[in-house]
């Protein structure tokens, strides 16, 4: 069996050749090992990303969760040692207080119920309930953890989610030529993005939201029409 290569349609059980790499080989959402090869678990087009990331490509809108991605979550509920944190899966996600900068007994981190929370997980298996971090490999937190407010979280496709973090986003490129904004994008198909008012990142949600269905050459003509309308309003 020769097996699928990039840019096949896989479905689950097919085995995938990882051809043409040099280096560490990493594995993304719908590839598994098998012994000493690999093998799909979803439906989709097999991808390459950068850093000899391989994926499929799939059209589904449940996210199951993967060990290592960042995902944005709401706070449900804030009891004990552990907060609960709905990131879209079948499962809420727990993190611990300790799982924060600089978090101690005494020094607790301030979460709150409904508080958006930007985290990697750290488990995350169909047998355990997924669990998450706010810091990296240093105990660092970079831009993970609680996300101030007056920011507006909503949902895409996790197929847009993965267009929007390609090293080279012309969308956000464009955006970021004509407006000041803050923008996170988590894995599980959620955005969270902040501008200098109301108006402003309703139309910039929007134009994201769009952007699914945008070739390279129509993503200028967007983003001039965006602008129009905030200068026109």
């Amino acid at each position: 069996m020769n097996g699928s290569s990039e840019g096949d349609v896989v479905v689950p059980g097919d085995v995938v050749r990882l051809t043409g790499v040099k280096g560490k080989v990493v594995l993304g959402p719908g590839l598994a090992r098998a012994g000493e090869g690999v093998h799909a678990t979803k439906c989709g087009v097999l991808r390459k990303g950068g850093n000899n990331i391989f994926y499929v490509d799939s059209r589904q809108k449940k996210y199951v969760p993967a060990k290592g991605e960042c995902v944005l979550g709401v706070v449900t509920n804030a009891r004990g040692d552990m907060f609960k944190v709905d990131i879209g899966s079948s499962d809420e996600a727990s993190v611990s207080y300790l799982a924060f900068e600089n978090a101690t007994k005494k020094n607790r981190p301030l979460v709150n119920v409904g508080d958006v929370l930007f985290g990697r997980l750290l488990v995350a298996s169909k047998d355990m309930e997924p669990e998450l971090v706010c810091v990296d490999s240093h105990g660092k937190k970079g831009r993970l953890g609680v996300l101030p407010d007056g920011g507006f979280l909503f949902t895409c496709s996790l197929n847009l989610v993965r267009k929007l973090l390609r090293p080279e986003c012309p969308l956000l490129e464009a955006l970021g030529k004509q407006l000041a904004f803050e923008l996170v994008v988590g894995l599980n198909g959620r955005v969270w993005l902040r501008t200098g008012s109301v108006r402003e990142t309703l139309l910039v949600a929007d134009a994201v939201l769009a952007y699914q269905h945008l070739q390279p050459h129509q993503v200028q003509h967007a983003v001039d029409q965006l602008i129009y309308q905030l200068s026109s309003s």
